[in-house]
C-alpha cells in the first residue's frame, strides 16, 4: 500500500534529521552569510538536493552558483565552497574541494561521513546521519534503495537553512519572489 510506504519513508526521514546539530547548523549559516559568492556542489541525485539550495540562496540575494552551470566563476578567499556528498570520497567531487581550498576558499560539506578525505578538508561540517554506500549506520537500515534516504534528507535539510536564512535576513515569500526568474 502506497500509504504504509509513505508513513515508513516519513519516519526514516524524521530518525535522519533528528539528530542534525544545530550548532553545525549555525556555522553553516555564518558561513553563508560571510561568503562574497557561494559555489554548491555535489553529484548525482546529492547534486540535484544541493542545486535547488544554491537555486534559493540567489532567490534570497546572495551571490550563490550551481557548479556545472556556465556562469559559475572563480573562487577564491572569502568566497565559500559548499560541498554535499553522504560518503565524503567522491573522487571527482573531493577533487573539486581541495581545488576550492588551494585558491583560498572555504570548505563546507553536508555528509554522513565527517571523518572521510573531504571531512579532513573541510572548515565546517554538517552530519546528515543517513547510510550511504561507504557509511552504515549501525542499528538502522532504510527501506529504501540505495542513498534515496540521504537525497531527501538533504532536501528538508537544506530547505529548514533557508527558513533560518530568511528570519536572519529579513527575507519573506515577496521578497524572493522578485528575484524569482521571470522568463517563464
Amino acid at each position: 500500500m502506497i500509504k504504509s510506504n509513505i508513513e515508513k519513508i516519513l519516519k526514516e526521514v524524521s530518525t535522519v534529521l533528528d539528530f542534525v546539530n544545530e550548532s553545525q547548523v549555525e556555522m553553516l549559516i555564518s558561513e553563508i552569510l560571510k561568503a562574497k559568492k557561494i559555489v554548491v556542489c555535489g553529484a548525482g541525485r546529492v547534486g540535484m538536493a544541493v542545486r535547488g539550495f544554491g537555486m534559493r540562496l540567489g532567490h534570497l540575494g546572495l551571490n550563490a552558483y550551481t557548479l556545472g552551470d556556465s556562469v559559475v566563476p572563480s573562487v577564491r578567499g572569502g568566497d565559500l565552497f559548499l560541498v554535499a556528498s553522504g560518503s565524503g570520497e567522491t573522487q571527482t567531487i573531493y577533487d573539486l574541494a581541495e581545488i576550492a581550498k588551494k585558491n583560498g576558499a572555504r570548505i563546507v560539506l553536508v555528509t554522513g561521513s565527517p571523518e572521510s578525505r573531504m571531512g579532513k578538508l573541510a572548515d565546517v561540517i554538517v552530519q546528515l546521519r543517513a547510510p550511504s554506500k561507504t557509511n552504515p549506520i549501525e542499528g538502522f537500515s532504510s527501506i529504501q534503495p540505495m542513498t534515496t534516504l540521504n537525497e531527501q534528507c538533504l532536501g528538508i535539510f537544506f530547505d529548514a537553512v533557508v527558513l533560518l536564512l530568511m528570519e536572519k535576513m529579513g527575507e519573506t515569500h515577496d521578497t524572493m519572489w522578485a528575484r524569482h526568474s521571470n522568463l517563464e
